[in-house]
């Protein structure tokens, strides 16, 4: 089974080393889902939040504009595995040959995926298998205080904490 998924909030984590790193935490099923980011993406994530808008593209907005001025449309993205730590996302596109839609699927990081579905208002899903293994009560996550602690978080091996998207 599949759930929609919310923007809860992108805040820093505090990883095993102390060091800190931001997270965006998506809300389904009643429980929230830490994925750990690089601060360039949790940057692009919330510039789209804030609706903010630049003279020159950035990278996602030029990847949306791209795809739609090639006759694409991105349909939803999916956070739909959790292997070894690393969180797996998909991006459902299509375009139209002769008036008929054909689909695509690209393979992508969360954060990417988060970040182009974000300008596009389109939904993002998270699958049960994801957020059986990497859901959390809401009473855990301190949204609010943007205080998530990836070592209570955590779901894969701690020398693993240098990747993105997990």
């Amino acid at each position: 089974m599949e759930h929609t998924a919310e923007i809860e909030g992108i805040g820093m984590g505090v990883g095993p080393d102390g060091a800190s790193i931001p997270a965006v935490i998506l809300a389904a099923r009643e429980e929230y889902v830490p994925i750990f980011i690089t601060d360039d993406q949790a940057q692009s994530i919330q510039l789209a939040i804030e609706s903010h808008t630049f003279e020159r593209p950035l990278t996602h907005d030029l990847l949306v504009e791209m795809v739609t001025e090639l006759g694409g449309a991105i349909d939803s993205v999916r956070i739909d595995d959790l292997a070894d730590g690393t969180f797996y996302a998909k991006i459902r596109a299509e375009r139209y040959v002769s008036g008929e839609p054909e689909p695509f699927t690209f393979d992508a990081r969360p954060s990417d995926a988060i970040a182009i579905a974000v300008r596009l208002e389109c939904p993002i899903i998270v699958s049960d298998a994801v957020l059986d293994a990497a859901g959390r009560p809401p009473s855990t996550i301190d949204v609010a205080d943007s205080g998530v602690s990836e070592q209570a978080l955590d779901t894969r091996d701690d020398s693993d904490h240098e990747s993105e998207d997990r």
